[in-house]
């Protein structure tokens, strides 16, 4: 697998007229996500296995899902983002934050947070950071503030495998174009739910 940053756009991002840049004020440099102390996960080959087992996500396909202090499934919901959206942390943020609210309450009354949401992504491209990375990365970290969670880890899937960003785990299985796999545990899961008022929300910002 390859490691480390994607050269940064964000000079040409700043000037392009390309509704689809980046926004810099949105995104979670890299730095800036270890220093936020992001819990590490025990397994996360499991974690990715599973989560590709229920979901079979294609490029362009974020899948969340929240883990209990067990690191137990408690829910996982996906959605595709839609050809020319813009990476955007505060759509990204919103998407999130609906699919969440969709497959489990809030721990808003809790003093402090039990439960932990991840987040799968799927791209085309290498394992490197790139800017559309940062852009999930503030979405999931806001997302899990106004849900009452803590915000976990950021995994992208691509051809060359899975990356667990800003920690240097990863794997070559399972990939973009890897069969399902069968998923052993005794994890409590609901039924995924895909596309809904996440897809919905992605789908109004690419039509303006």
């Amino acid at each position: 697998m390859t490691f480390g940053f994607a050269p940064s756009s964000a000079a040409a991002a700043s000037t392009s007229a390309d509704p689809s840049a980046v926004s810099a004020s949105r995104l979670l440099e890299p730095a800036e996500w270890s220093a936020a102390e992001v819990p590490l996960l025990r397994n996360p080959r499991e974690v990715v296995n599973g989560l590709h087992s229920r979901h079979l996500p294609k490029p362009d396909t974020a899948v969340v899902a929240v883990l209990d202090p067990d690191e137990r499934l408690r829910a996982s919901a996906s959605f595709a983002r839609r050809p020319g959206t813009p990476a955007d942390g505060w759509m990204f943020r919103n998407a999130l934050l609906a699919q969440l609210r969709r497959v489990i309450p809030h721990d808003l009354r809790r003093r402090s947070p039990v439960r932990t949401a991840v987040l799968l992504y799927c791209r085309e491209g290498d394992s490197r950071w790139t800017e559309e990375d940062g852009a999930w990365m503030w979405g999931l970290r806001d997302a899990c503030t106004l849900h009452g969670l803590r915000c976990g880890a950021y995994i992208t899937l691509t051809r060359d495998g899975w990356q667990v960003q800003g920690e240097g785990r990863g794997g070559r299985r399972p990939h973009l174009e890897s069969p399902p796999e069968l998923f052993g545990g005794t994890a409590t899961i609901p039924l995924p739910r895909t596309g809904g008022a996440a897809s919905e929300i992605l789908r109004r910002a690419a039509a303006r």
